[in-house]
Protein backbone atom coordinates (compact mmCIF):
# COMPACT_ATOMS: atom_id res chain seq x y z
CA UNK A 1 0.00 0.00 0.00
CA UNK A 2 1.21 3.32 -0.77
CA UNK A 3 -0.14 6.12 0.95
CA UNK A 4 0.54 9.39 0.58
CA UNK A 5 -1.00 12.57 3.06
CA UNK A 6 -1.14 16.07 3.24
CA UNK A 7 1.03 18.60 5.20
CA UNK A 8 -2.52 19.32 8.05
CA UNK A 9 -3.04 16.92 10.78
CA UNK A 10 -0.51 14.74 9.70
CA UNK A 11 -0.48 12.23 12.63
CA UNK A 12 -3.89 11.67 12.16
CA UNK A 13 -3.67 11.02 8.69
CA UNK A 14 -1.02 9.19 8.72
CA UNK A 15 -2.57 6.71 11.61
CA UNK A 16 -5.99 6.41 10.14
CA UNK A 17 -4.19 5.24 6.66
CA UNK A 18 -1.20 3.39 7.93
CA UNK A 19 -3.27 1.36 11.23
CA UNK A 20 -6.20 -0.37 8.67
CA UNK A 21 -3.38 -0.95 6.14
CA UNK A 22 -1.36 -3.20 8.43
CA UNK A 23 -4.33 -4.34 10.28
CA UNK A 24 -5.38 -6.17 6.88
CA UNK A 25 -1.64 -8.01 6.77
CA UNK A 26 -0.58 -5.19 3.93
CA UNK A 27 2.89 -3.43 4.25
CA UNK A 28 3.18 0.41 3.78
CA UNK A 29 5.33 2.93 1.97
CA UNK A 30 4.28 6.10 3.74
CA UNK A 31 4.61 9.29 2.20
CA UNK A 32 4.37 12.31 4.10
CA UNK A 33 4.07 15.99 3.10
CA UNK A 34 7.42 17.23 2.33
CA UNK A 35 6.45 20.32 4.92
CA UNK A 36 5.49 18.07 7.23
CA UNK A 37 7.57 14.62 7.51
CA UNK A 38 8.98 14.62 11.25
CA UNK A 39 5.81 12.69 12.42
CA UNK A 40 5.51 10.32 10.65
CA UNK A 41 9.17 9.36 10.49
CA UNK A 42 8.55 9.14 14.58
CA UNK A 43 5.28 6.84 13.96
CA UNK A 44 8.01 4.49 11.95
CA UNK A 45 10.54 4.89 14.93
CA UNK A 46 7.06 4.30 17.51
CA UNK A 47 6.76 1.45 15.44
CA UNK A 48 9.97 -0.11 15.03
CA UNK A 49 10.54 0.15 18.76
CA UNK A 50 7.35 -2.23 19.61
CA UNK A 51 8.68 -4.51 17.09
CA UNK A 52 6.92 -4.34 13.87
CA UNK A 53 9.17 -6.26 11.59
CA UNK A 54 11.56 -4.05 9.61
CA UNK A 55 9.91 -3.16 5.95
CA UNK A 56 6.65 -3.24 6.67
CA UNK A 57 6.04 0.25 7.45
CA UNK A 58 8.64 2.01 5.00
CA UNK A 59 8.22 6.08 5.20
CA UNK A 60 9.80 7.87 2.13
CA UNK A 61 9.88 11.92 2.55
CA UNK A 62 9.76 13.82 -0.56
CA UNK A 63 7.96 15.75 -2.91
CA UNK A 64 4.61 14.74 -4.62
CA UNK A 65 6.26 15.05 -8.14
CA UNK A 66 9.08 12.93 -6.85
CA UNK A 67 8.32 10.22 -4.25
CA UNK A 68 4.42 10.38 -4.74
CA UNK A 69 4.30 9.97 -8.62
CA UNK A 70 6.95 6.96 -7.77
CA UNK A 71 4.67 5.29 -6.35
CA UNK A 72 1.45 5.83 -7.79
CA UNK A 73 3.30 4.58 -10.90
CA UNK A 74 5.42 1.90 -9.87
CA UNK A 75 4.09 -1.91 -10.80
CA UNK A 76 4.45 -3.37 -7.20
CA UNK A 77 2.47 -0.84 -5.58
CA UNK A 78 -1.40 -2.72 -5.63
CA UNK A 79 -3.23 0.36 -3.44
CA UNK A 80 -3.07 4.27 -3.12
CA UNK A 81 -4.32 5.77 -0.78
CA UNK A 82 -4.39 9.51 -0.69
CA UNK A 83 -5.59 12.74 1.07
CA UNK A 84 -4.90 15.97 -0.15
CA UNK A 85 -6.17 18.45 -3.00
CA UNK A 86 -9.16 17.17 -5.64
CA UNK A 87 -6.23 18.53 -8.31
CA UNK A 88 -3.67 15.90 -7.33
CA UNK A 89 -6.35 13.39 -6.85
CA UNK A 90 -7.29 13.77 -10.04
CA UNK A 91 -3.58 13.19 -11.16
CA UNK A 92 -3.30 9.83 -9.45
CA UNK A 93 -6.04 8.84 -10.65
CA UNK A 94 -4.74 9.38 -14.46
CA UNK A 95 -1.30 7.81 -13.11
CA UNK A 96 -2.51 4.70 -11.53
CA UNK A 97 -5.06 3.81 -14.39
CA UNK A 98 -1.35 2.54 -16.26
CA UNK A 99 -1.27 0.11 -13.50
CA UNK A 100 -5.11 -0.49 -12.75
CA UNK A 101 -4.49 0.09 -9.21
CA UNK A 102 -7.16 0.14 -6.51
CA UNK A 103 -7.45 4.37 -5.30
CA UNK A 104 -9.00 5.92 -2.28
CA UNK A 105 -8.98 9.58 -2.28
CA UNK A 106 -10.33 12.04 0.31
CA UNK A 107 -9.99 14.94 -1.52
CA UNK A 108 -10.67 18.85 -0.73
CA UNK A 109 -14.54 20.56 0.49
CA UNK A 110 -16.32 23.38 0.33
CA UNK A 111 -18.58 22.76 3.68
CA UNK A 112 -22.17 24.33 3.82
CA UNK A 113 -22.84 25.56 7.47
CA UNK A 114 -26.53 26.22 7.76
CA UNK A 115 -28.15 27.74 10.52
CA UNK A 116 -31.86 27.90 11.44
CA UNK A 117 -33.96 30.97 13.15
CA UNK A 118 -35.02 27.90 15.18
CA UNK A 119 -31.58 26.76 16.43
CA UNK A 120 -29.90 27.07 19.64
CA UNK A 121 -28.07 30.30 18.41
CA UNK A 122 -25.38 30.34 20.55
CA UNK A 123 -24.50 26.99 20.27
CA UNK A 124 -24.98 27.65 16.28
CA UNK A 125 -22.19 31.08 16.95
CA UNK A 126 -19.85 29.30 18.16
CA UNK A 127 -19.76 26.18 15.18
CA UNK A 128 -20.13 29.32 13.03
CA UNK A 129 -16.65 30.62 14.56
CA UNK A 130 -15.14 27.17 15.32
CA UNK A 131 -15.46 25.52 11.76
CA UNK A 132 -14.12 27.87 9.81
CA UNK A 133 -11.17 29.09 11.72
CA UNK A 134 -9.89 26.03 13.54
CA UNK A 135 -6.82 25.78 12.46
CA UNK A 136 -6.39 28.48 10.71
CA UNK A 137 -8.99 27.07 8.17
CA UNK A 138 -6.59 24.68 6.93
CA UNK A 139 -9.01 21.68 7.16
CA UNK A 140 -11.16 20.09 4.75
CA UNK A 141 -14.09 19.86 6.28
CA UNK A 142 -13.77 23.72 7.16
CA UNK A 143 -17.58 25.31 7.00
CA UNK A 144 -16.41 28.31 4.71
CA UNK A 145 -20.36 28.47 3.23
CA UNK A 146 -22.29 29.66 6.32
CA UNK A 147 -26.32 29.63 5.19
CA UNK A 148 -28.17 32.01 7.64
CA UNK A 149 -32.05 32.20 7.16
CA UNK A 150 -32.92 35.61 6.34
CA UNK A 151 -34.95 36.29 9.74
CA UNK A 152 -31.93 36.64 11.67
CA UNK A 153 -29.50 36.95 9.70
CA UNK A 154 -28.27 40.74 9.92
CA UNK A 155 -27.96 40.19 13.78
CA UNK A 156 -26.49 37.23 13.84
CA UNK A 157 -23.63 38.04 10.97
CA UNK A 158 -22.99 41.28 12.83
CA UNK A 159 -22.27 39.14 16.26
CA UNK A 160 -19.96 37.07 14.39
CA UNK A 161 -18.12 39.73 12.59
CA UNK A 162 -17.68 40.95 16.00
CA UNK A 163 -15.90 38.06 17.17
CA UNK A 164 -13.87 36.84 14.37
CA UNK A 165 -12.42 40.18 14.48
CA UNK A 166 -11.55 39.12 18.45
CA UNK A 167 -9.76 35.78 17.94
CA UNK A 168 -6.22 35.54 19.28
CA UNK A 169 -3.94 35.25 16.42
CA UNK A 170 -0.61 33.85 17.81
CA UNK A 171 1.98 31.32 18.38
CA UNK A 172 0.42 28.04 18.24
CA UNK A 173 1.90 26.58 21.21
CA UNK A 174 0.71 28.92 23.83
CA UNK A 175 -2.89 28.15 25.32
CA UNK A 176 -4.20 31.47 24.40
CA UNK A 177 -3.59 30.90 20.96
CA UNK A 178 -7.23 30.31 18.91
CA UNK A 179 -5.59 30.41 15.43
CA UNK A 180 -2.17 29.69 14.42
CA UNK A 181 -0.33 30.52 11.06
CA UNK A 182 -0.54 29.13 7.73
CA UNK A 183 1.78 26.51 6.12
CA UNK A 184 3.85 28.48 4.10
CA UNK A 185 4.18 31.60 2.65
CA UNK A 186 2.99 30.35 -0.60
CA UNK A 187 -0.46 29.67 1.15
CA UNK A 188 -0.77 32.83 2.80
CA UNK A 189 -0.22 34.56 -0.91
CA UNK A 190 -2.85 32.17 -2.24
CA UNK A 191 -5.40 33.27 0.40
CA UNK A 192 -4.45 36.74 -0.11
CA UNK A 193 -4.98 36.49 -3.92
CA UNK A 194 -8.03 34.57 -3.54
CA UNK A 195 -9.56 37.58 -0.93
CA UNK A 196 -8.02 40.55 -3.58
CA UNK A 197 -10.02 38.65 -6.56
CA UNK A 198 -13.42 38.60 -4.42
CA UNK A 199 -12.86 42.07 -3.35
CA UNK A 200 -12.43 43.33 -7.09
CA UNK A 201 -15.81 41.46 -7.72
CA UNK A 202 -17.92 42.76 -5.34
CA UNK A 203 -17.86 40.54 -2.95
CA UNK A 204 -18.44 43.00 0.79
CA UNK A 205 -15.25 42.37 3.74
CA UNK A 206 -16.59 42.89 6.78
CA UNK A 207 -13.59 41.70 9.08
CA UNK A 208 -9.54 40.72 8.67
CA UNK A 209 -8.87 40.69 4.70
CA UNK A 210 -5.02 40.41 5.03
CA UNK A 211 -2.23 39.42 7.43
CA UNK A 212 -2.36 40.99 10.66
CA UNK A 213 -0.90 44.74 11.05
CA UNK A 214 2.24 45.03 13.07
CA UNK A 215 5.40 43.72 14.06
CA UNK A 216 4.24 41.32 16.60
CA UNK A 217 3.21 38.59 13.93
CA UNK A 218 5.38 39.54 10.88
CA UNK A 219 7.94 36.27 11.16
CA UNK A 220 4.75 34.13 10.88
CA UNK A 221 2.57 33.25 7.82
CA UNK A 222 -0.59 34.73 9.76
CA UNK A 223 -4.12 35.44 8.20
CA UNK A 224 -6.77 37.32 10.18
CA UNK A 225 -9.99 35.49 10.31
CA UNK A 226 -12.10 37.02 6.89
CA UNK A 227 -16.01 37.39 6.94
CA UNK A 228 -17.54 37.92 3.46
CA UNK A 229 -20.99 39.14 2.78
CA UNK A 230 -22.69 40.12 -0.97
CA UNK A 231 -20.50 36.86 -2.47
CA UNK A 232 -21.24 35.95 -5.80
CA UNK A 233 -22.49 32.17 -5.76
CA UNK A 234 -20.37 31.63 -7.99
CA UNK A 235 -17.20 33.26 -7.62
CA UNK A 236 -14.04 31.72 -7.07
CA UNK A 237 -14.22 32.46 -3.66
CA UNK A 238 -17.98 30.46 -3.20
CA UNK A 239 -16.80 27.64 -5.33
CA UNK A 240 -13.28 26.41 -4.41
CA UNK A 241 -11.21 25.73 -1.12
CA UNK A 242 -9.93 28.78 0.08
CA UNK A 243 -7.69 26.55 2.69
CA UNK A 244 -7.50 29.85 5.11
CA UNK A 245 -9.17 31.76 7.98
CA UNK A 246 -11.94 32.92 5.25
CA UNK A 247 -15.72 32.60 5.40
CA UNK A 248 -18.13 33.73 2.46
CA UNK A 249 -22.14 34.71 4.29
CA UNK A 250 -25.15 33.66 2.12
CA UNK A 251 -28.58 34.36 3.12
CA UNK A 252 -31.59 31.71 2.92
CA UNK A 253 -36.00 31.84 3.20
CA UNK A 254 -36.96 28.85 1.20
CA UNK A 255 -35.75 25.17 2.07
CA UNK A 256 -35.92 23.97 -1.42
CA UNK A 257 -33.54 26.90 -2.79
CA UNK A 258 -31.48 26.25 0.69
CA UNK A 259 -30.17 22.84 -0.71
CA UNK A 260 -30.07 23.84 -4.14
CA UNK A 261 -27.47 26.66 -3.29
CA UNK A 262 -25.56 24.47 -0.74
CA UNK A 263 -25.01 21.40 -3.45
CA UNK A 264 -24.01 24.01 -6.16
CA UNK A 265 -20.56 23.14 -5.91
CA UNK A 266 -18.14 20.14 -7.24
CA UNK A 267 -17.58 19.49 -3.82
CA UNK A 268 -19.43 16.98 -1.49
CA UNK A 269 -17.55 16.10 1.46
CA UNK A 270 -19.24 17.27 4.50
CA UNK A 271 -22.20 19.65 5.86
CA UNK A 272 -23.23 21.20 9.24
CA UNK A 273 -27.09 21.91 9.77
CA UNK A 274 -28.18 23.16 13.30
CA UNK A 275 -32.01 23.29 13.60
CA UNK A 276 -34.85 22.28 16.60
CA UNK A 277 -36.42 20.42 13.90
CA UNK A 278 -35.94 17.22 13.40
CA UNK A 279 -37.98 16.95 10.43
CA UNK A 280 -36.08 19.74 8.92
CA UNK A 281 -32.86 18.13 10.11
CA UNK A 282 -33.84 14.86 8.57
CA UNK A 283 -34.36 16.04 5.15
CA UNK A 284 -31.44 18.19 4.68
CA UNK A 285 -29.39 14.89 5.48
CA UNK A 286 -31.08 13.39 2.90
CA UNK A 287 -30.82 15.68 -0.06
CA UNK A 288 -27.19 17.48 0.74
CA UNK A 289 -24.50 15.85 -1.26
CA UNK A 290 -22.09 15.62 1.31
CA UNK A 291 -20.95 11.88 2.62
CA UNK A 292 -20.61 13.34 6.79
CA UNK A 293 -23.82 15.47 7.68
CA UNK A 294 -23.50 17.12 11.26
CA UNK A 295 -27.04 17.59 12.60
CA UNK A 296 -26.29 20.58 15.91
CA UNK A 297 -22.92 19.51 16.15
CA UNK A 298 -19.75 19.86 13.91
CA UNK A 299 -15.90 18.08 12.48
CA UNK A 300 -17.56 14.71 14.91
CA UNK A 301 -14.98 12.12 13.94
CA UNK A 302 -14.31 8.73 15.37
CA UNK A 303 -12.35 5.64 14.06
CA UNK A 304 -15.40 3.31 13.79
CA UNK A 305 -17.53 6.14 11.97
CA UNK A 306 -16.94 5.68 8.28
CA UNK A 307 -15.94 9.00 6.11
CA UNK A 308 -16.11 10.05 2.80
CA UNK A 309 -16.52 12.71 -0.06
CA UNK A 310 -19.21 12.74 -2.95
CA UNK A 311 -18.02 14.10 -6.27
CA UNK A 312 -15.02 15.59 -6.46
CA UNK A 313 -14.13 15.22 -2.66
CA UNK A 314 -13.35 11.73 -2.78
CA UNK A 315 -13.81 7.67 -3.27
CA UNK A 316 -14.11 5.25 -1.23
CA UNK A 317 -14.27 5.43 2.80
CA UNK A 318 -12.10 5.81 5.63
CA UNK A 319 -12.35 4.56 8.96
CA UNK A 320 -14.83 2.06 9.84
CA UNK A 321 -15.49 -1.72 8.79
CA UNK A 322 -15.86 -0.16 5.32
CA UNK A 323 -12.49 1.02 5.91
CA UNK A 324 -11.29 -2.58 5.72
CA UNK A 325 -12.71 -2.98 2.30
CA UNK A 326 -10.84 -0.78 0.49
CA UNK A 327 -7.02 -2.55 2.30
CA UNK A 328 -8.62 -6.15 1.07
CA UNK A 329 -9.10 -8.24 -1.82
CA UNK A 330 -12.41 -10.10 -2.71
CA UNK A 331 -11.40 -13.45 -4.01
CA UNK A 332 -14.30 -16.82 -4.45
CA UNK A 333 -13.23 -20.58 -3.58
CA UNK A 334 -15.12 -23.07 -4.73
CA UNK A 335 -14.22 -26.39 -3.14
CA UNK A 336 -16.13 -29.67 -3.86
CA UNK A 337 -16.77 -31.76 -1.49
CA UNK A 338 -15.95 -35.05 -4.50
CA UNK A 339 -14.87 -34.08 -7.69
CA UNK A 340 -17.02 -32.71 -10.28
CA UNK A 341 -17.50 -35.45 -13.05
CA UNK A 342 -19.00 -33.43 -15.85
CA UNK A 343 -21.08 -35.48 -19.31
CA UNK A 344 -19.25 -33.81 -21.90
CA UNK A 345 -18.40 -36.42 -24.04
Amino acid sequence: VGAIIPWNAPIVNAAGKVAPALACGNSVILKPAEQAPLSSLELATIARDAGLPAGVLNVIPGTGEGAGAALVQHPDVDKIAFTGGTATGQVILKQAADTIKSVTLELGGKAPHIVFADADLDAAMMSALFSPFNHAGQICTAGTRLFVNCAFAEDFVAELVRRASALRLGDPSQPTTQIGPLISGEQQERVTGMVREAISEGARLRTGGGPPPGDDLARGYYFEPTVFDEVDPASNLAQHEVFGPVVSVFEFNDLDDLIVQANQVRYGLSASVWTSNIHTATELALRLDAGTVWINSVHKLDPSVPFSGFKASGLGSEYGTEAIDTYTRLKTVWTATRPQRLDWD
